[in-house]
């Protein structure tokens, strides 16, 4: 497949094949989401967002696996890389019991679980972070950063934010404030408390549309003031995504931002930034934390890192050697070789560049119409909002018989994750197949 001259080609989707793999799925799958009747032939050729499915349709994938395909298929770089390795079975191992390396420390020809923990701290170095426990998921990793908190303080209060998204775990579920779906019925944590998230553009100090600012500051200043119903000293901590992805690519105003840095700074709260969907580059900025004034204690990762990494300073983490464990976390000795090359990859390319310029080109050229309601993004973390949810999910079945994948959130917003390598061709192709499926759907 020539990347620089490939575009999608449909016959037919969902195809015949497609729909039997499906229906084959499906006999012992449990319930879940799936977006489309799309399935990738992991087999065929595929090259940055392009790839094929199993009846031969050629498709430009703007979705990125949620963020967790950052340099989109088969890149050369990171397939070189991998290819060069001779990896004996088992590529699991139990990673919290046993360690394991191929050469000398930080000269490792495959690097493992130490040489991503070594990279993770060095890209994130300027908040004070040294230490690292790598897990499974995105989930995990907010799981142990809540459980250090918890440890760390001695607190009994947890704040969220209204349209958080931060996993499907327990403990996680008692955090989202997005879709009701995914908490209703469930057993959570009761002493969670949330505020309202500002987007740009419709919040200050002086209105606000959102609900988080009020007369005498903000709700947060007031949740934990002298006659609010916190006490600070009792917050085990603030967790936020920089940018809420789930929630609808919700990026937050200046205001909301400053403050939110100022009480947690005032309170000397823990602050977590989930930074699964919005971290390793995609943003244009390693970590979509580094837009803002805001300095989180913990950072939880995953998606593009290939594991889930739970990272912070040294005192933060418990002292304790069994309060955290894992069993393939640090024990997936391929999925950290591929976490590691990518965060090479990405600084050595100058990718967060690249999505920078991107991004920009994609919301300066994008032919948006009158049923899109907002273009919005940092990097290559983009959205289009609709004015109504049904118009929404018209567009996207649209783009998909165009043979472009995108992926909705929030209630009617359509998340735009182009490769972070992406080409000023590959932009302009992708936005012109959503303009089209936009006037299709109108």
């Amino acid at each position: 497949m020539d990347r620089d001259s490939v575009e999608p080609r449909v016959d037919e989707l969902p195809g015949e094949h497609a729909r039997e793999q499906v229906d084959y799925h499906h006999e012992p799958a449990a319930p879940s989401t799936y977006v489309y009747e799309f399935v990738w032939d992991h087999t065929a050729p595929a090259a940055g967002p392009f790839c094929t499915d199993v009846d031969g349709n050629v498709l430009m994938d703007f979705t990125a696996h949620v963020g967790a395909a950052p340099l989109g298929y088969d890149n050369p770089t990171l397939r070189e890389r991998l290819d060069e390795f001779d990896l004996t079975d088992p590529t699991k191992i139990a990673g919290q019991d046993f360690y394991a390396a191929s050469g000398p420390p930080g000269d490792a020809p495959i690097p493992g679980p130490a040489d991503l923990m070594d990279r993770l701290v060095d890209v994130s170095d300027h908040y004070g972070m040294d230490t690292v426990f790598l897990s499974n998921s995105g989930a995990e990793a907010v799981e142990n950063a809540i459980k250090i908190c918890y440890d760390h303080t001695a607190g009994k209060y947890a704040i969220t934010f209204e349209g958080a998204f931060h996993g499907r775990t327990l403990g996680a579920l008692s955090l989202n404030r997005s879709k009701g779906v995914y908490r209703r019925r469930f057993p959570e944590i009761s002493t969670v408390h949330d505020v309202p998230f500002c987007t740009d553009r419709t919040c200050d100090p002086g209105s606000c549309g959102c609900g988080f600012f009020v007369e005498d500051g903000s709700r947060l200043r007031r949740m934990l003031g002298s006659g609010g119903f916190v006490d600070p000293d009792e917050v085990a901590y603030v967790v936020v995504e920089p940018v809420q992805g789930e929630g609808g690519y919700r990026f937050p105003s200046d205001a909301f931002v400053a403050e939110l840095a100022a009480v947690v700074d005032e309170h000397d709260l823990l602050l977590v930034a989930d930074e699964i969907q919005s971290g390793m580059g995609r943003t244009g900025e390693f970590w979509a934390s580094d837009h803002y004034p805001i300095e989180p204690d913990v950072i939880a990762g995953a998606k593009a890192l290939r594991v889930g990494a739970t990272i912070a300073s040294e005192d933060v983490f418990p002292d304790e050697e069994s309060r955290l464990s894992s069993t393939w976390g640090a024990g997936d000795l391929l999925a950290c070789a591929q976490g590691a090359i990518t965060i090479d990859v990405i600084r050595e390319q100058g990718l967060m560049d690249n999505a920078r310029e991107r991004g920009r080109q994609f919301r300066e050229t994008f032919d948006a119409g009158p049923a899109v309601t907002d273009v919005r993004g940092k990097g290559l973390m983009l959205a289009v909002e609709f004015d109504t949810k049904a118009r929404r999910d018209d567009v996207m079945d649209a783009a998909f018989a165009r043979g472009l994948l995108t992926l909705g959130c929030g209630r009617k917003t359509l998340r735009i994750l182009p490769p972070l390598d992406a080409t000023e061709r590959e932009i302009d192709l992708g936005a012109s197949l959503l303009a089209d499926a936009v006037d299709a759907a109108s």
